[in-house]
């Protein structure tokens, strides 16, 4: 509890987490109007084009994550990619799920539905892309004595 209260209070954690919402806000952006168009011009089933704009989508958040957001330059991308898919996934059934229950339980429109969803995923997003996927190794972070 101590660590997190910690957290809290470090003031360039608040800034990493504007960082990430603005990228979050500009994949979100990206991830709604490719589903609008897939599914009303295009009438593609709505999971089909969730799962096209959430791809899409997460190309250009990874790029912008990496080299702005957590800095991550110091690791090597061939590793990071696959940790930020896998945390996107984790993200992205988190949306499906919420998305699913949206639509076919309680009858919200897809596109408000997406919207909900994609607010409920992005925590889930930023703790797994900063704790795993961009998290800088203790070694790199001392300097050498």
């Amino acid at each position: 509890m101590q660590r997190l209260l910690a957290g809290l209070r470090h003031v360039p954690n608040w800034w990493q987490l504007g960082r990430f919402l603005t990228v979050g806000a500009s994949g979100f952006a990206i991830n709604i109007v490719v589903y609008a168009v897939l599914v009303h011009p295009l009438a593609i089933p709505y999971v089909a084009a969730a799962v096209v704009s959430n791809v899409v989508a997460l190309s250009s958040n990874f790029a912008l994550n990496r080299r702005w957001t957590f800095e991550a330059t110091h690791g090597r991308r061939r590793l990071q990619a696959p940790r930020f898919a896998i945390v996107s996934v984790g993200g992205f059934g988190v949306n499906l799920f919420v998305l699913r229950i949206c639509v076919e339980a309680l009858g919200v429109p897809k596109l408000p539905a997406e919207v909900i969803a994609s607010a409920i995923a992005a925590p889930v997003n930023f703790l797994g892309s900063r704790q795993w996927a961009f998290r800088r190794r203790r070694a790199a972070l001392e300097e050498p004595t």
